[in-house]
């Protein structure tokens, strides 16, 4: 018998890290079905215990690298 993993959904801006609140960029899928999510800089905080626990982990904090800055170069 084969078990098909349904891919994740991407991560938006509605989804929020389980220990701030703020906008989580990180999803760890646990063996008991369940989910949680994290900000970034919970995720590298919490990150060793969340490797041992996770099953899938999707991770998208490169989205953070890539956000344009607000200022124009004149500005800065």
């Amino acid at each position: 018998m084969n078990t098909a993993v349904a891919p994740s959904a991407p991560l938006t801006a509605e989804d929020r890290c389980d220990r701030c609140g703020a906008q989580a960029y990180l999803r760890v899928e646990l063996a008991s079905g369940g989910e949680l999510l994290f900000c970034a800089h919970h995720a590298r905080e919490h990150g060793d215990k969340l490797k041992e626990l996770a099953v899938v982990v999707h991770d998208e904090t490169h989205k953070l690298a890539s956000t344009p800055a607000s200022a124009t170069d004149d500005e800065r």
